[in-house]
């Protein structure tokens, strides 16, 4: 009796789509493939550990909207281009921001979009301009 409520427990284990480890890029299903289309390329040089979350992540996708999927699809993007060591830096960005008082969240958007607003425009006078973020 013991051995068959163990063999049980192990086939639902096996069984869960929970649990079930993420395959090469072939073994993907057309939908998870059409959200994760940016990653094609290198999906099957990714850790387990990142299929699995971007998996659960491509769960939501068929029922987005298709502005919402156009998003989706260009952080994707963006995020397939950075280095390991810019992903790092963005979730522990992501990680300190999640901290802030909701209250507050507001606030450093705004601060952030007005830093981002400043280091995209070109010297006036062709020498680089330092914001506070880059100074030493």
């Amino acid at each position: 009796m013991r051995n068959s409520l163990i063999a049980v427990f192990l086939l639902l284990c096996l069984t869960n789509p929970a649990n079930a480890s993420a395959g090469s890029w072939r073994e993907l299903t057309p939908a998870q493939q059409e959200a994760l289309a940016p990653l094609s390329q290198q999906w099957d040089s990714l850790p387990e550990l990142q299929r699995n979350r971007l998996l659960e992540t491509a769960k939501h996708y068929p029922r987005l909207t298709h502005e919402k999927k156009q998003r989706f699809q260009s952080r994707l993007t963006a995020w397939s281009k950075l280095t390991p060591e810019q992903r790092k830096a963005a979730r522990e960005k992501f990680h300190a921001f999640s901290k802030v008082p909701a209250e507050h969240r507001e606030r450093v958007k705004q601060m952030v979009k007005q830093n981002q607003a400043i280091a995209a425009q070109p010297p006036a006078s062709g020498i680089p301009t330092t914001t506070p973020a880059t100074q030493p």
